[in-house]
């Protein structure tokens, strides 16, 4: 059975994308049988991977339309052991639907059912938002990293991602859980970062993760490029953070599964 976590937090420019894209890939280069999926109706992990709008046979919009099967929306992709689903919602009136099926809290859950026996960890990446799809996908989830940058209103993100979490807890999935905090766009010399930090251990200690993802223009860079960062530069700075991130996030699940074991 999957272990699913949604990459989520109510702000954008954070590196929520870039995060749920080079996670998965990092879990794959683990040999971890792992599935990204984009519910974001923007798409940009699709464009993170390469996948060019002609490449997509199927997606999420066609899945919750009930037309194809979800399994007939996953992509391979140039890791042996990553899969990917995208959303493709390219026009007005998809948009509109999609929009639609997020009112459906099970949507993304009950979609799920009977593939997630295949995979190690399912990825979602979520819109910047705390309704909708957001929604499907922590009801989907057994819990949620959060990437979040320095800075004052990303601390704030923060905490309105935790009431949501508390709130869905109690009305929707008991048994979500916080998966971490992940810094990113990290600059350990920066007075922004070392007051984020100190402000994040005061209140959120407990959620924070060891691994720091630096501010680095390769993750840009080979998103133009349709690659994660392990394909584009594996010995980058980069690559090697989110490597260690995966390597933390397996370790963290052996524990608990040990824990109830």
């Amino acid at each position: 059975m999957s272990r699913n976590i949604s990459i989520c937090v109510p702000k954008g420019g954070v590196g929520k994308t870039t995060t749920a894209v080079n996670l998965a890939s990092s879990l794959a280069v683990a040999e971890k049988k792992t599935l990204l999926i984009d519910v974001d109706p923007f798409g940009a992990s699709a464009l993170a991977l390469g996948f060019t709008p002609d490449r997509i046979k199927a997606s999420l919009a066609e899945v919750f339309s009930f037309t194809h099967s979800i399994g007939a929306a996953i992509h391979r992709t140039d890791l042996k052991f990553l899969d990917f689903v995208p959303s493709n919602v390219d026009t007005v009136n998809m948009n509109d639907k999609f929009l639609k099926f997020s009112e459906n809290r099970l949507v993304l859950k009950n979609a799920l059912q009977g593939i997630e026996e295949y995979y190690e960890f399912i990825i979602i990446d979520c819109p910047p938002v705390l309704k909708g799809m957001s929604t499907a996908a922590l009801v989907a989830s057994h819990s949620i990293l959060v990437p979040i940058k320095p800075g004052h209103f990303s601390l704030e993100a923060v905490d309105r991602l935790i009431e949501y979490f508390n709130w869905l807890r109690e009305i929707a999935n008991p048994d979500l859980r916080i998966e971490g905090i992940l810094m990113t766009m990290y600059e350990k010399d920066s007075k922004v970062t070392k007051i984020s930090e100190r402000e994040l251990k005061i209140k959120h200690g407990s959620y924070l993760l060891n691994t720091m993802i630096p501010n680095t223009n390769l993750l840009n860079e080979a998103s133009f490029y349709g690659k994660p960062l392990c394909l584009y530069r594996v010995n980058s700075e980069g690559s090697l953070a989110y490597l260690n991130l995966a390597n933390e996030i397996i370790t963290n699940e052996k524990k608990r599964v040990k824990e109830t074991a």
